[in-house]
């Protein structure tokens, strides 16, 4: 795993209330930074897989701040472009129980949001790399975002470097006049790895397994029922050798079960359930799921069984660790795998 993998995408100053505050009680808010492509780079930074973040930033000091923290975790931030007046922001008010978690964002005209085709020199990015990963976040901040999403795409399928998306369906985003159905099909016909959801499926394609409701799940997912989801995802995008579901089932905002299934086009591979009863920080833990995932491939080549384990294995862990990055290494993926969830003081 000598060459890179690359994400693309916007990384964003976190604001978020301490202790379960609700954001009309916090006086003070913790400051990290998180954005899905880089939450990706950081999970296989640590796995000791070469990765490089590219994104625009503004010449500040907060944007400059980020920069260091993503360095401190082993992440490349040479292919990193400049421009712009301001960095995105989002507030995070952290839920308990039956009281949710909420999201404000304050994004608009951010320094990625104002990028257009041709900023990046994609080729030059690409050269040491086998694998390109990109979320749909990034399309739905605007046009500009989308249009050099695809460029990226399009050079990496022409170098014969992998691609992989997270559908990444977000509501309060797709804002400039085109929606993520219209915008979406295009950067996913050339896509080799396909991760989602069943909510990403259904309002990005149409596509929902039949008689699943995600609100009256109980936290009891069955697998099997997203055989449907993936078999119509793999026709619909044909360039795709595997697609993968996420199978998160809400009890209340601290209790989850969380699990995954991967098909290949011929099986359904399912990973074990996890049973998440007191969730510290579920933020980028679908993104925890992404690393694993690209580092599993890479590291078990033809084990997709093996693969799809450590993912879930490995955001698992997220859920248990503060802040967006999941900063966990492969050891304890793997003691996790093998079944020890023991907790024990490690001496």
């Amino acid at each position: 795993m000598k060459k890179k993998v690359i994400t693309f995408g916007e990384v964003m100053l976190r604001l978020a209330t301490p202790d379960y505050l609700r954001f009309g009680q916090a006086n003070q808010l913790n400051a990290t930074f998180g954005g899905g492509e880089a939450n990706v780079s950081v999970s296989l930074a640590n796995y000791g897989v070469a990765t490089s973040f590219v994104t625009r930033l503004p010449q500040n000091d907060i944007a400059r701040a980020c920069v260091m923290e993503l360095r401190r975790y082993g992440v490349d931030t040479s292919d990193i472009i400049y421009g712009g007046d301001r960095m995105g922001i989002y507030f995070l008010e952290t839920g308990a129980v039956a009281r949710a978690s909420q999201v404000i964002y304050d994004r608009a005209h951010s320094a990625i949001a104002e990028i257009q085709p041709g900023m990046i020199d994609w080729e030059a990015v690409f050269r040491d790399a086998c694998w390109f990963h990109w979320t749909g976040i990034t399309p739905a901040i605007s046009e500009g975002a989308a249009k050099s999403c695809l460029e990226a795409i399009q050079v990496a399928n022409r170098m014969g470097i992998t691609v992989s998306c997270d559908l990444n369906y977000r509501k309060n985003l797709w804002k400039y006049g085109q929606t993520a159905a219209e915008v979406m099909p295009e950067l996913v016909e050339g896509c080799d790895i396909i991760l989602g959801n069943e909510e990403d499926a259904e309002k990005v394609f149409g596509i929902r397994p039949e008689g699943f409701d995600a609100t009256a799940t109980g936290g009891q997912v069955e697998a099997d029922t997203f055989r449907s989801v993936c078999v119509q995802l793999m026709e619909r995008f044909p360039k795709a050798r595997k697609v993968i579901i996420t199978l998160r089932g809400s009890i209340n905002a601290n209790h989850n079960t969380w699990g995954g299934v991967l098909y290949d086009g011929a099986r359904l591979y399912q990973s074990r359930r996890y049973d998440i009863t007191h969730i510290v920080d579920r933020v980028g833990g679908g993104d925890a799921f992404m690393g694993g995932l690209i580092y599993g491939l890479l590291a078990y080549p033809g084990d997709d069984q093996r693969a799809l384990d450590f993912a879930a294995a490995a955001s698992c862990l997220k859920h248990t660790i503060y802040g967006d990055f999941n900063q966990v290494s492969v050891a304890e993926v793997e003691k996790l795998m093998k079944g020890d969830a023991s907790g024990r003081v490690s001496r």
